[in-house]
Parts: structure tokens; C-alpha cells; sequence
């Protein structure tokens, strides 16, 4: 009995921390639609009348391994894909994530629908939406007590599945992205879904592409979940071959609870691109942790336009 009361209170521990863990990706910084259905790639925009060749279609697949050395430390799988139809000023897109911490994984399934509109020359709003399916679920043949057959120990760890909903919007010119986002709203009126609390985020990013070979780009986040607060910073530099293209960046990202990590991004091809970042956990887990790796590859398929205004 005393075994079951501990392996209990140690299920209600790990319940606490993953809940207290926001599941997010440094590549956010360059791909914020990962945390905000309100968010549109500024190249999809063209100009009315323009000759251009931009990309309509882009997919995106991530891997992150937290604190790589610590047991039962996070391991994170992403995947999303973007489709936009600049006729119609609309994007819909979708994003499955999944996040395993010990014997315990949750799923995340979300689409999206987002709506862009021109306020003047330079500046867009976009309004985002999502819904979601997420799904909760434990390995039990991970789970090591001599109790393991004790009903009440079943119990705790059956599976869950709840519906959820994202909002976000974008306010966007060639330079600055200011976004606003809530996830999980649903969660705000049932005490149930403690693994996926309502969260939400505030940024401001600016980042000059010009004809310059060097570029630089920065950024600040500030971050709501459940009961915590933190904020973010980015510093990034952009190094171009040629000044039409942008194929390496590196960059530095510090998370308030003492989390610095550097970022990499590459361009393979004109269609594919790769990212990845390294992190290192400054406070008390250094001491069982080498850091955490992610790594992402971006996949574009373009379409070329037509000047709808020319003479053939």
C-alpha cells in the first residue's frame, strides 16, 4: 500500500511538470505559424500586376530532444503544411505534434483556416483560427512497480482525448511582424485538460531583407502557461552568397528560466532548406543534461505568376 501511495504521488509529479512545460520549437522564430494560426508567410504576398515566382505550397518537419543525458526527457515530433490562395487571401493549413515525457505522450492535431487583408501599402492583418484534436496516452509497459496490476494505479493512467481550439493574428509589413496568439481556449472552461492549459503569446520580430549581403533580425516573446510566465529574445544574422538570396543564417535565442541556445539555417536547394539549434540549460539539470538538439527541414513548391496587366 505504501508502494501504490508513492507511485501515485510520483504520477501526480510528472503530471505537474509536463504541465508547467510549454511545448515550443526555437525555429518559432522563423516559422511562427507554429504558435500562431494567424500567421502567413510575407513572400506568399504579391504585388498586383507583379511578375514573380513565389512559393504556394510550404511543409515543414521537426525533431527535438530535450536535455539529452536526463531520464525520461522530452522528445518532440512536428509537422505542418501551408496552402495559399492569394486569389481568395487565404491560407489553410495543419500541424500534428507530438511530445512524450516519460511513459507519458500527448498529441496534438490542429487545422487551420487564416484570412489576410491589406490596411494600406505596406501593412497586412492576418486573423487566424484553429481546432484541434489532442489526445493523451501513457506506456504502461514503461511504468516499473511491483503495484502495476493495482486497479487504482489503471485508473490514473488511462487515456484522454479533448477537442480544442487556437486564435491568432499577424500585423505585417516587409520589416516588422507583431502577432498576438491563444491556445487552447477551451481548456479555460474545463478543469480537465490540465496537460493542455490555455497558453498565450505576445511578440514583436523585425527583420530587414535588403540587397545587402548581411542582414540582421531580433525579436522578443513573451510567454503565458498555465501558471508561468516567460519571456524570449532572438538575435539573428543573415549571410548571402549572392544578394537575391538568403542561404545561411545563424543566430542566438535566450529563454527567461536561465535557457541559451544558438541556431543554424541553410538553404540545400531552391526547394529545401534545413535548420537546427542547439540549447544548454544553465540552472540545476545541466548537472544530468549535454543539451537539447532540434533539427527541421523546410520543403517549398512554387508557382510561378504571370503579369496580369502585360501584352503578349
Amino acid at each position: 500500500m505504501k508502494k501504490t501511495i508513492v507511485f501515485l504521488a510520483l504520477c501526480f509529479l510528472t503530471n505537474l511538470l509536463v504541465a508547467q512545460s510549454s511545448i515550443r520549437l526555437n525555429n518559432d522564430w522563423n516559422k511562427t505559424y507554429m504558435i500562431n494560426p494567424g500567421s502567413i508567410n510575407s513572400k506568399y504576398y504579391i504585388n498586383p500586376g507583379s511578375v514573380a515566382s513565389q512559393y504556394l505550397l510550404e511543409f515543414n518537419m521537426a525533431a527535438r530532444q530535450q536535455w539529452i543525458g536526463f531520464k525520461g526527457a522530452p522528445t518532440t515530433l512536428f509537422a505542418s503544411g501551408t496552402l495559399y490562395l492569394d486569389e481568395f487571401y487565404t491560407q489553410f493549413g495543419f500541424k500534428i505534434m507530438q511530445d512524450k515525457v516519460g511513459y507519458t505522450s500527448t498529441t496534438d492535431i490542429d487545422l487551420t483556416y487564416t484570412y489576410s487583408t491589406r490596411l494600406n501599402l505596406n501593412w497586412r492583418l492576418n486573423l487566424g483560427l484553429g481546432l484541434s484534436f489532442q489526445a493523451l496516452s501513457y506506456d504502461v509497459s514503461q511504468v516499473k512497480s511491483p503495484t502495476t496490476s493495482d486497479p487504482t494505479i489503471l485508473t490514473r493512467l488511462m487515456n484522454e482525448n479533448y477537442i480544442n481550439s487556437d486564435l491568432g493574428a499577424e500585423l505585417v509589413d516587409s520589416r516588422w511582424r507583431f502577432g498576438i496568439s491563444s491556445q487552447n481556449l477551451f481548456s479555460l472552461f474545463s478543469s480537465s485538460q490540465k496537460l493542455f492549459p490555455n497558453s498565450n503569446y505576445l511578440y514583436a520580430m523585425y527583420k530587414n531583407f535588403n540587397h545587402d549581403y548581411f542582414n540582421l533580425g531580433y525579436g522578443v516573446c513573451g510567454i503565458q502557461y498555465a501558471n508561468i510566465m516567460q519571456m524570449e529574445f532572438n538575435l539573428t544574422g543573415y549571410f548571402k552568397a549572392t544578394a537575391s538570396t538568403n542561404p545561411f543564417q545563424i543566430g542566438l535565442v535566450y529563454r527567461t528560466w536561465s535557457e541559451a541556445g544558438l541556431l543554424f539555417g541553410f538553404d540545400l536547394n531552391r526547394n529545401l532548406r534545413a535548420s537546427y539549434s542547439y540549447d544548454y540549460n544553465l540552472s540545476g539539470i545541466s548537472r544530468g543534461s549535454f543539451g537539447t538538439h532540434e533539427l527541421m527541414i523546410t520543403y517549398k513548391l512554387y508557382k510561378s505568376y504571370k503579369c496580369r496587366n502585360c501584352w503578349y
